[in-house]
């Protein structure tokens, strides 16, 4: 590969990192042609881009990035892919779902929600992260819920008051 195609590569990358708000590096080396397509087409239908890469154009891209990825430098060992995404769990699940009939993916090291995720064993923390979407939902529910209980209370109120108002009248 020529000077120019790399520096062109990494450029792209560089774009791609920045462009993304959540990036997972997982190894699917050793998968079968049927098995790498079948996760090609999963990220696909997810919305989720997958690149194959090699680490030291990876490497180079990592570093400038706009972001503090230095802690995923560590794991660009062996084959890598990155998969961007614009929602933070969605790779998690994929992977998690994915691998109930194989080994690989493996997660190598993450970065979602501003925070670096490194290893294999947080896979399941990064499937219970909530995306911004979830989180808002969660947020209007917490705000509706006070206001149901109001509306509710002076609901129950009018009929204990319009009660309290006759029996009132009918004494006099």
């Amino acid at each position: 590969m020529k000077r120019e195609e790399k520096i062109q590569i990494i450029d792209s990358l560089t774009e791609e990192i920045n462009a993304s708000n959540h990036f997972y590096l997982t190894d699917i080396s050793e998968m079968n042609a049927e098995d790498t397509s079948a996760l090609r087409r999963a990220c696909f239908e997810k919305d989720i881009k997958l690149i194959v890469v090699k680490n030291t154009l990876l490497r180079i891209a990592l570093e400038k990035a706009e972001g503090e990825f230095d802690g995923l430098t560590d794991v660009l060992k062996g084959a890598t892919s990155l998969m961007l995404t614009e929602t933070g769990n969605l790779p998690a699940k994929l992977i998690k779902e994915f691998r109930k009939g194989n080994d690989k993916p493996i997660l190598k090291g993450a970065y979602v929600e501003e925070s670096l995720y490194i290893g294999d064993n947080e896979l399941d923390a990064l499937t219970t992260i909530k995306s911004k979407e979830e989180l808002i939902g969660d947020i209007v529910a917490l705000l509706q819920s006070p206001i149901k209980n109001v509306i509710s209370s002076l609901e129950s109120g009018k009929n204990i008051l319009a009660g309290v108002v006759k029996t009132l009248s009918e004494k006099e």
